[in-house]
């Protein structure tokens, strides 16, 4: 089953244009493919942003038809060792930023090969003409601390490493990359000779304006052009990653309750410690308005504002230090979890944990038509813990799990999925078992927390009564068999007259 657009009469319940960029793969190309020359990159611009423990890059491109017929496929190259860290790859029309991206199509090449490819899928763009292009994306796992070990109270340094050119298949005539940092402290950066152009004079790259530095303008440069440069900054904050997220969505109409529980397995990226972890030396931060760590010292999970009957618990036990403030549905104010390890998670350090909750169905579902047994489901995808630096996700599944007796399922997300299915879980009580919506998401991140997923389902009103006569069922065949085996005569002796 694939993510589509829900029928005209769901829309107005659906506030977003559904969009899936896919990982699948084709056909396998040579190592030595080249994409064909038919385009020409008139002018780029590329974003990355570091205040984040993840760069997130955003390239403003203005693509050319240069070729003699209309084209449809435009390549999109990422270094062999990169690809599998790219995340959250969309792709849209920058004139036109509301209208439905476009999809990207991960090329498989020979595994000899050191660039991979997205493939592109435009609409035509007739010859002489061109396109805007706004493609943004994250890269997970490509930052490094250096140095890699640190004492508890110093400062940490991360490197990055990219190309001062923009990586493209096409020719590109004028471009310039900006990078962000969280401040002006970056003491070591690669400077790159720029040549004069029209518009501007010889110079040395990077300019630098606070915490900007900015790469070009170059000249026109051919495809596959590259200059690699690294540069290191100050980033004393964790780096959070989140191996492994399972999400469990169970609906109960039968209650009327929606009951989620979270696993998390979560690490911190940072600089490793140099020494043992001192208490002391940690206690001492906590009276320093100006120290700042490394270490993950405490993690909030935000709630809607009717969550109740919260349970938390960690992978060891419940050693933690928890807390639910609940919500107020009438102010409008969210509840909230906060989880405070017993020992801060330094770089290297792991922290597993499960939190769960229970919600009123009736904010999350709604029938399509009065009497109708067609019901939508409205949740989000991903909410997740809300840090300041940001949280990466590896790999996050996510399971809606529907009452017994639903069928004719289809969703509606615009998160990048790698993988959709439809399982049955089996519970207490359980006949056929309830059919479940499962979805993998890889390689995002806390900026996808606000998206929602809409499931659509049909839900007869005669599979509301399953359970409950299959607990009938299940007493009066016990009471039958009582009376049956009450009734049985096991007496050994013969019976007196």
């Amino acid at each position: 089953m694939r993510a589509h657009a829900l029928f005209l009469s769901l829309l107005p319940l659906v506030p977003f244009v559904t969009s899936r960029s896919t990982a699948s793969t084709s056909d396998i190309l040579p190592a030595n493919f080249q994409p064909p020359q038919v385009w020409v990159n008139a002018n780029q611009v590329r974003t990355i942003n570091l205040e984040k423990s993840y760069p997130r890059e955003a390239i403003n491109t203005v693509i050319e038809n240069v070729s003699d017929d209309p084209q449809t496929e435009y390549y999109l190259p990422f270094a062999g060792d990169v690809i599998a860290n790219v995340g959250g790859l969309q792709v849209k029309d920058k004139k036109d930023p509301l209208k439905e991206g476009f999809s990207a199509e991960l090329v498989e090449l020979d595994s000899e090969s050191s660039t991979q490819y997205y493939r592109l899928t435009l609409p035509p763009v007739a010859p002489k003409s061109s396109l805007t292009l706004s493609i943004t994306y994250t890269l997970l796992s490509t930052l490094s601390p250096l140095p890699a070990k640190i004492p508890q109270a110093s400062p940490q340094h991360l490197t990055y490493s990219l190309s001062a050119y923009i990586p493209s298949a096409y020719p590109t005539t004028k471009q310039r990359t900006r990078l962000r940092f969280p401040s002006t402290r970056v003491p070591d950066f690669t400077t790159v000779p720029r040549p004069a152009t029209a518009d501007t004079p010889e110079a040395l790259d990077p300019d630098r304006q606070g915490p900007t530095f900015t790469y070009g303008p170059y000249p026109p440069l051919p495809a596959g052009a590259a200059h690699p440069i690294t540069v290191r900054y100050e980033f004393t904050k964790p780096i959070p990653s989140v191996s492994l997220l399972e999400r469990d969505l169970e609906v109960s109409h039968w209650g009327g309750n929606l009951a989620t529980e979270e696993r998390y397995w979560l690490e911190n990226h940072a600089a490793a410690l140099r020494e043992q972890f001192s208490r002391l030396e940690y206690q001492k931060e906590g009276y320093s308005t100006t120290a700042q760590s490394s270490a993950l010292k405490e993690v909030r999970r935000p709630l809607a504002p009717g969550a109740g009957n919260p349970y938390f618990t960690d992978a060891i036990g419940n050693i933690s230090t928890s807390r639910f403030r609940p919500g107020d549905v009438v102010a409008k104010r969210d509840a909230s979890w906060e989880l405070k390890p017993r020992f801060p998670v330094y770089g290297g350090w792991k922290y597993a944990f499960k939190i769960g909750w229970d919600a009123d169905l009736s904010a999350y579902i709604r029938r399509i038509a009065s009497g109708s047994d067609h019901f939508v489901l409205k949740v989000p995808f991903l909410e997740g813990l809300k840090l300041d630096e940001g949280l990466q996700y590896k790999r996050a599944v996510v399971r809606v799990i529907l009452p017994e007796g639903a069928r004719d399922i289809n969703f509606a997300t615009a998160v990048p999925l790698a993988n959709d299915e439809i399982t049955i879980h089996k519970t207490f009580m359980d006949t056929l078992g309830r059919p479940t919506l499962q979805l993998t998401a890889v390689n995002i991140v806390d900026e996808w927390r606000d998206k929602d997923l809409i499931v659509t389902y049909t839900y007869p009103w005669t599979a509301g009564y399953r359970k409950p006569l299959t607990i009938a069922a299940a007493m009066i065949s016990v009471f039958i068999t009582v009376w049956i085996v009450g009734s049985l005569d096991v007496s050994i002796g013969r019976k007196t007259k």
